[in-house]
């Protein structure tokens, strides 16, 4: 199967649904216009079509090679991999301070979907990267941002995040890898991390490793942590690369997927480092580099699905077997295309309505990491409570339904599918890591009850029901897009309720709310949903109203119906059984399980 990157349905989610014209007085928006996007979009698009897709399955069979420390990746890995530095892809969103071309942040999210679909495994290396600069941009001294931002910008030198160790994966209050400071500003670092993705590899001259550690002294748990910036290779004054440092690749992991990504285990001993902020702080840092990386990791899940409905419905409209409930449709042939079973058409309808549900809403979501960096305060502050509040529903959600969307791939394929021969195997063990690292979907839900919705005083969750509810008083009249607007106003009340029996029964008894966090999620992901189907159903109908003939836009709202005839009633399911709360399922002795 060859890869197509969705430029039309991106393109019309920034165009057409965000309308991007609109921020041309936000910050990063002032040189970008509609069709400078859509230039960029599509040379992206053919950038992952011809470069990383074609190097994707090959690097599935042959994985990355570990010896003595060297890590080399799969064949041909390097040479894509510098052609896309080359290209100057992995600057697109970085700072123009530091050598990067300044594209809001929503631009390179969606580029990022191109390179995730192309290749999950692939799109790790710059990822990684993206997401350690992130940290060190926001926390830094000016003299490390000056001295390493500007290769990492560019993707010449590569980037990673250490956080696990063995015996600690969640409770990172548990982390053992020390540093000692050296009285010159320097640290030396000795410990072991483990899954480190990107650790190490062969694709750059140099990779800028962000470590977790505790200084010597410091106190127990998560407040004694602090972060450390500790380069693969020592950087002169003069920027030019010097000695090696004392830290190692021991060895790699052997993994059901994502196979042309290294997962490292990584040794420093004595390695120097450079302290990310102030001693302590370590867990404030490292959450910037965290949730770039979970936002990161709902683009990979929800890309990955979308390459396995491509694949899918290639492989459906081609595959002859069984005829037409309803009469064959091809008299002339042995048998139809298993396109006329409605079942198969349930699948596919399935995958894409969350494909396109999903790709609006990391899109959404991106645009608002743009806005947290606006002038007006209650603009960066509403936008800076959405991020917040939305990067563990994303991450989560679309983790789950990416891998049920590679899950339903796979059936769509029948036998052929649990084969190698075809991709959808690939798809389906690159997702499932989705679901499990930057943080497991069942620590998302936690986070999300736990933490997100009594900040500030819940804040943040009633300007997003307030915000609902005037999209609702906008559109809610008798037009063709009343059914949408009816299917977010009942999400939005199903949420509502959950949230009202969280905040009286969690408190009471926090084994209710852990019990209920995961239903709340899904009912929290269902609604996000909703509100982006609802608002491209509302800018496809214009189209059409405007006298478009764009067979584009009717299929637009024929599978936004799908969602919210056949999809969103699951919303029903999640409040019933979050609000019976832990009993059951704390009652029963551990013993007895």
């Amino acid at each position: 199967m060859a890869y197509k990157a969705p430029v039309r349905d991106l393109t019309f989610i920034l165009n057409e649904v965000l309308e991007i014209d609109r921020y041309t007085n936000q910050p990063g928006f002032q040189d970008v216009s509609s069709d400078l996007v859509q230039q960029v979009l599509e040379e992206g698009a053919k950038f992952a079509e011809e470069v990383i897709a074609p190097i994707n399955h090959s690097g599935d069979k042959e994985g990355c090679h570990w010896d003595n420390g060297v890590v080399t990746g799969p064949k041909g890995w390097k040479e894509a991999y510098q052609a896309m530095v080359e290209a100057g892809w992995p600057a697109l969103s970085a700072d123009p301070a530091y050598g990067g071309q300044g594209m809001p942040a929503v631009v390179g999210m969606a580029f990022g979907q191109f390179t995730a679909g192309a290749s999950a495994a692939f799109s790790m290396y710059p990822g990684l990267t993206a997401g350690a600069y992130a940290g060190i941009h926001a926390n830094a001294s000016e003299e490390l941002k000056t001295k390493y931002l500007p290769k990492m910008a560019t993707g010449e030198w590569g980037g990673t995040m250490n956080l696990t160790e063995p015996q600690c994966g969640t409770d990172l209050g548990m982390v053992r890898t020390k540093a000692v400071p050296q009285g010159d500003g320097t640290y030396k670092i000795t410990g072991q991390k483990i899954w480190i993705s990107a650790g190490e590899h062969d694709f750059t001259d140099n990779i800028i490793h962000t470590v977790l550690a505790r200084v010597e002294g410091a106190p127990a748990g998560i407040k004694g942590l602090s972060l450390f910036l500790v380069p693969k290779v020592m950087v002169n004054d003069d920027g030019s690369l010097g000695e090696r440092n004392s830290l190692q690749c021991a060895g790699l992991e052997h993994k059901m997927g994502i196979h042309g990504n290294a997962t490292c285990v990584m040794q420093y001993d004595d390695a120097t480092g450079w302290l990310i902020g102030e001693e302590g702080r370590g867990m404030n840092n490292m959450f910037v580099v965290m949730n770039e990386a979970r936002l990161g990791t709902g683009l990979q899940g929800l890309a990955i699905g979308a390459a396995a409905y491509q694949a899918a419905l290639e492989f459906a409209k081609d595959r002859i077997q069984g005829r037409s409930l309803t009469g064959p449709k091809n008299p002339d042939a042995q048998a139809d295309s298993i396109m006329v079973h409605p079942d198969v058409r349930r699948m596919l309808l399935e995958a894409k309505a969350f494909v396109e549900g999903g790709q609006a809403f990391v899109l959404w979501t991106a645009l608002q990491a743009d806005l947290e960096k606006s002038a007006d305060e209650a603009t960066a502050t509403k936008a800076k409570d959405y991020m917040g509040l939305l990067t563990p529903v994303l991450k989560a959600y679309l983790t789950d339904k990416g891998f049920h969307v590679a899950s339903l791939g796979m059936q769509v394929h029948g036998g052929s599918g649990y084969t190698e021969h075809f991709q959808a195997s690939q798809y389906l063990r690159d997702a499932r890591i989705t679901m499990i690292y930057e943080g497991t979907n069942g620590i998302q839900a936690l986070d999300l009850v736990g933490r997100k919705l009594p900040s500030n005083g819940g804040r943040a969750i009633m300007s997003w029901f307030a915000d609902i509810d005037a999209f609702v008083a906008e559109n809610g009249a008798d037009t063709p897009i009343k059914p949408f607007v009816d299917g977010l106003t009942d999400a939005k009340k199903k949420l509502q309720e959950a949230t009202m029996w969280l905040m009286q029964n969690g408190m009471q008894n926090p084994d209710n709310a852990g019990a209920a966090s995961t239903d709340y999620l899904n009912l929290f992901g269902l609604t996000a949903l909703a509100y982006m189907w609802a608002q491209m159903a509302k800018a496809a109908q214009a189209q059409i109203d405007a006298g478009s003939d764009d067979p584009f836009y009717v299929t637009k709202l024929q599978t936004g119906r799908y969602f919210v005839e056949r999809i969103l009633p699951d919303a029903h399911g999640h409040l019933v059984k979050l609000k019976t709360g832990a009993e059951v399922l704390m009652q029963m002795p551990a013993e007895a399980f």
